[in-house]
């Protein structure tokens, strides 16, 4: 969708290292079609021959356009069966509904332009309605451009994609949609001399301040691209266009308007102009009831919401739009709404007496609701991308806001019981695709914005856990730490803290804490975790040792290592007495303690607990378990600890060549192996072997996770004070030169490998 009279010159603008914000006209404070312009951006290099790349979605449907659906509908009533309801849905939403000009879908087509073309060969489009859902869309972008999947939490990982981003000379473009809070972005704004910047916000209040962009206020069409767009939309159809000129003009040129009279026009067989009659109708009324004229919008919204239910009769179509209004209209997975727990709430009849056309208590199977979501979209209600490899449903939160609102008593109650449940249901076990749980959590934050304690009736709703153990699994540290943090307060004031639910989000909020690296409030939280268990189940039930497991394990982090030693040895006992000495669990926890003795510098203890529990895995799980080989490298790790080198490179060895026999000489725990060997080899000074294993173990990271990886630049590290050791002065020098300058494009300011190797640089360089 092009706008050449409001919104001219876009894609012209977004030249190599340009900002452009589209925001709405009626937030903006300045006249649609005019720019506040500020200056930004250089010169662009030469771009490179990489294969393109695109993140995001494959594209965004028109609103209101999408394929045919079986059926044909007849002429358009005059009623209204919203009734009173649009009047407070049109008095308190007017700047929503006049904020709804398209701004996504011009980002969309200047986005689209510059890929088709070649200007831009990779391209990510990112939902910015939360910090997670940045950090997501910039995990996901790392993943593709850069061609391997980065480890290490999702805040690490995003500012390894944008100092690629800095550095790199193929030509992007990033789009941030939906900028909801300047905050979000904290830290994570894109910038490059090949990058193009491209941010959707509903008022100019919501751009970051600190960065230099060109403002494009976005408002109602002109009355040419209008009547263009209508004729487009009635090519086929000619003599539907009578009366385009006075509708548009009475429609005030709203896009959001002009989509959804358009798409009833085009799904009945009305002419503009009998539309228009019926719209000025309502129009009037409306106008009398609140005292001013309506947005368009407001107006012709009820249309759709008719005629979708003519085509679709028997209540799913607004059944389907009850729940699409309570999630995040910028993607909600269509999976949701063929769920059991959907289609049980379309059979309730909750919204609309069903038609005789379809028989009370008719099934809504996924079919049913795949065409009534393609009806909803064909009346311009929302958009249905249901045929791609992400299908996706999205809708305009000016149009989900009058749907809340012409709710009547009672019906929210049901349908955010019903959308968490149809959520619940749809999340994927594994959280793959990494687009689908993005969408999932997005939609559990809004659905927990609009239903508040309904979500908390009769105890915490699954959904609810389920979204925070997706952002744990997402390595979204902070964003978790923070949902947690919320939940277990929120929790603890509704339901009371010794709730077992209260308690749940307690334990989960002290695995966040560890997560983030503050293991002093980990362990506060596990004690009271803790506490809870022993009164409720007893010192001795597996919960309760479970959770004194969890505290002894917070308490080597936190450095309290004789408590952890302590509590850690009273585990064994408790597994030994509950299970057994050879269970697989008390074998892991024996192992729990040789750490926590090696942590505190006892070397002979754990020497001693290590010793033991590989002799318990290779007789229990066999030598080349997965468990043992990990057993026997921490058994070499404390003997290199404790001063007994040979005995440790004996282990090294063994480790080496079990992990090549199971995973195979490149798998990247090989390397890792061969990695702490070579160090072995190097701290007894035989170094022909560990510089051998070094550049073995530098190519093989290479190979494994590419040449800019954290791991990889470590070996670099390493081989370089390997080089300088056997004298190699020149090459030592020449490798941390190279490695100095790939830690400053792709690891965070301060980093402390870069650091490292900048100090080793500078040592040896001055040796």
């Amino acid at each position: 969708m092009t706008r050449p009279e409001t919104a001219p010159g876009l894609v012209a603008a977004l030249i190599p290292g340009a900002v452009v914000a589209l925001i709405s006209a009626a937030g903006a404070g300045l006249a649609p079609g005019s720019a506040a312009r500020i200056p930004g951006g250089a010169a662009g290099l030469t771009p490179g021959s990489a294969t393109p790349v695109r993140v995001g979605p494959a594209g965004l449907a028109a609103v209101g356009v999408a394929a045919p659906v079986p059926g044909s509908a007849t002429a358009l009533p005059t009623g209204g069966a919203t009734g009173s309801a649009t009047t407070s849905a049109a008095t308190a939403r007017m700047r929503d509904w006049l904020g709804s000009c398209g701004k996504t879908q011009l980002a969309l087509s200047a986005a689209e332009s510059l890929w088709q073309s070649g200007d831009a060969d990779l391209l990510v489009w990112v939902t910015a309605t939360s910090r997670a859902s940045v950090l997501s869309g910039y995990t996901e972008g790392a993943a593709d451009a850069m061609g391997t999947e980065p480890p290490g939490e999702a805040e690490s990982v995003a500012v390894r994609f944008l100092n690629w981003l800095a550095g790199t000379s193929r030509p992007w473009i990033v789009v941030l949609d939906d900028l909801s809070d300047a905050a979000v972005l904290d830290g994570l704004w894109p910038t490059g001399p090949m990058g193009r910047v491209l941010v959707t916000a509903a008022d100019y209040a919501t751009l970051p301040s600190a960065h230099r962009l060109q403002v494009l206020p976005i408002g109602p069409f002109s009355r040419r691209e209008a009547l263009s767009y209508l004729h487009a939309r009635f090519a086929g159809s000619p003599d539907q266009r009578i009366g385009a000129v006075d509708l548009v003009a009475d429609l005030r040129y709203e896009p959001l308007a002009l989509a959804q009279a358009s798409a009833v026009v085009a799904s009945s067989e009305l002419t503009c102009r009998d539309y228009h009659d019926h719209f000025l109708e309502r129009r009037e009324r409306l106008a009398k009831e609140i005292g001013s004229e309506p947005p368009a919008a407001s107006v012709t919204w009820t249309f759709s919401v008719e005629q979708a239910d003519r085509l679709v009769p028997g209540g799913a179509a607004q059944s389907l739009l009850v729940l699409a209004a309570l999630l995040d209209g910028t993607g909600i997975p269509s999976a949701v709404f063929t769920t059991a727990a959907a289609g049980k709430y379309f059979e309730s009849g909750n919204v609309t007496a069903p038609s005789s056309a379809v028989p009370p208590g008719s099934p809504v199977g996924p079919g049913r609701a795949g065409e009534a979501l393609l009806v909803l979209a064909r009346t311009g209600l929302l958009s249905a991308d249901l045929a791609g490899t992400s299908p996706m449903i999205r809708m305009s939160p000016a149009v989900q806001a009058a749907i809340r609102a012409a709710m009547p008593p009672g019906m929210l109650d049901q349908a955010a019981k019903a959308a968490a449940d149809a959520l619940t249901e749809a999340w994927p076990a594994d959280d793959l695709p990494s687009w689908l749980a993005t969408s999932l959590r997005s939609c559990a934050v809004s659905l927990q914005q609009v239903a508040g304690d309904l979500l908390w009736a009769g105890g915490c709703h699954p959904l609810l856990m389920r979204a925070g153990q997706s952002l744990d699994t997402a390595r979204l540290t902070g964003p978790a730490l923070t949902y947690w943090r919320d939940l277990a307060g929120i929790s603890g004031k509704v339901l009371g803290r010794d709730h077992p639910d209260t308690v749940a989000a307690g334990q989960r909020l002290a695995d966040a804490y560890l997560n983030a690296g503050q293991a002093a409030e980990a362990v506060s939280w596990f004690q009271w975790v803790l506490g809870d268990r022993v009164r409720a189940l007893g010192p001795e039930h597996p919960d309760t040792i479970l959770a004194r497991r969890k505290l002894g394990h917070a308490l080597v982090t936190a450095s309290q290592l004789g408590d952890a030693v302590n509590v850690l040895a009273g585990i064994v006992g408790d597994y030994e007495r509950a299970l057994g000495a050879d269970h697989i669990e008390t074998v892991s926890a024996r192992e729990d303690l040789a750490a926590a003795y090696r942590a505190a510098g006892q070397h002979t203890d754990a020497v001693r607990i290590y010793d033991r529990t590989l002799s318990d895995r290779d007789r229990i799980q066999g030598a080349r378990h997965p468990d043992a080989i990990s057993t026997r490298q921490r058994l070499a790790e404390a003997y290199a600890a404790s001063g007994k080198l040979k005995d440790a490179i004996s282990h090294y060895k063994r480790v080496v060549a079990d992990r090549e026999r199971v995973l195979g000489h490149d798998h990247v725990d090989t390397v890792a192996a061969r990695a702490t060997l070579a160090s072995a080899y190097h701290s007894v000074g035989r170094m022909a072997l560990a510089l051998q294993l070094y550049e073995q173990t530098r190519a093989g990271y290479e190979r494994a996770r590419g040449v800019d990886h954290p791991d990889a630049l470590a070996q670099c590290v390493n081989l370089a004070h390997a080089y300088y050791a056997v004298g190699r002065l020149s090459d030592a020098t020449t490798l941390l030169r190279e490695t100095v300058a790939r830690c400053d494009r792709v690891l965070p300011p301060g980093d402390p490998l870069t650091e490292s190797a900048r100090s080793s640089l500078a040592n040896i360089a001055g040796s």
